[in-house]
């Protein structure tokens, strides 16, 4: 510990942050699109589990070792649980409410077994956004979308052109992985979507970060939400941010219940020329060079545009 009082409170409270990683590649798997219904389903009963036995793990600790020193009073001691605080947030609101409450797991008994055996850990849950330690794991990261599906990797060997392992899969099942196709990838930065000869379904399940509304991600994070005693790196994207998008956005995190979110990820606004890519068989994108026109059309604000924030 670099100061004493960090490992005394460390001591005394025993907190830890429990989280997960390679969620997008578990919607992989399954085949479930992350913009969809199924995946904010996917988000809470993965995270039910994981709230679950986090919570009897401590309190079997807290029996076999004994509680943490401040314990008495806290809300575990009133069996009052990360599920159970949402009406605790509802009643300090005064309402501004509505989150899913919904459970599957035999949360009666473990609240019970809390409050007769205590709890090991002060919090046990927090899902942080595991940049690193996902790369060591070879998995996606955190809880994030796929920023791209294609993209160049530098490192002291040199660059190296990385392809989302699922997307290329499913390309080859169905006769689409060819020079051309990486070629295309190449040319729209890893969007599947402007290329006309992937299926429709392969574009809705690799969709990229920026291609999501990013409502899917507010509501899958409300559902891991009533299950975490603490809070998660929920980063938000949104191609052409303003203030309207924003504030409808933040008020809709605020009524879905999320104690916080992370980064907000806008676009950059520079155009770049983009290189033709020619190829031995051709391509959809060979020989198209696109220049944006932004430099020789100066924008002008109109004041019937509901998007201006001088405006609102």
């Amino acid at each position: 510990y670099s100061v004493p009082q960090a490992r005394r409170a460390n001591l005394r409270h025993r907190p830890v942050g429990l989280g997960i990683m390679g969620f997008q590649d578990a919607l992989y798997k399954q085949h479930i699109p992350y913009g969809s219904e199924q995946a904010v389903e996917f988000a809470d009963r993965s995270m039910e589990a994981v709230s679950y036995y986090a919570i009897s793990a401590s309190s079997e600790l807290a029996a076999e070792r004994g509680v943490y020193s401040s314990f008495a009073g806290s809300l575990w001691s009133k069996g009052v649980l990360p599920i159970d605080s949402i009406a605790l947030l509802e009643q300090g609101r005064g309402g501004f409410l509505q989150q899913d409450r919904s459970t599957t797991l035999d949360w009666d008994s473990l609240r019970e077994r809390v409050k007769t055996d205590g709890m090991r850990n002060s919090n046990t849950m927090a899902i942080a956004p595991t940049a690193t330690i996902s790369n060591i794991c070879g998995v996606s990261q955190s809880i994030e979308p796929t920023y791209q599906n294609l993209f160049v990797k530098s490192n002291l060997s040199g660059e190296f052109v990385v392809v989302n392992p699922y997307l290329a899969r499913d390309l080859k099942q169905r006769g689409l992985w060819d020079e051309v196709m990486v070629n295309d990838l190449k040319y729209y930065d890893g969007s599947v979507q402007p290329v006309d000869r992937i299926p429709d379904e392969l574009k809705a399940l690799y969709t990229t970060a920026f291609e999501i509304d990013p409502r899917w991600l507010i509501e899958a994070g409300s559902r891991r939400q009533k299950w975490l005693d603490q809070a998660q790196s929920l980063n938000l994207y949104m191609a052409e941010p303003s203030g309207t998008k924003l504030d409808n956005l933040y008020k809709l995190a605020w009524v879905r219940g999320l104690k916080t979110t992370y980064y907000l990820r806008s676009m950059g606004a520079t155009h770049m020329e983009k290189s033709s890519i020619v190829s031995d068989t051709g391509g959809a994108v060979t020989g198209m060079d696109t220049i944006s026109s932004d430099a020789t059309a100066p924008q002008a604000c109109s004041i019937l545009d509901p998007d201006c924030e001088a405006c609102q």
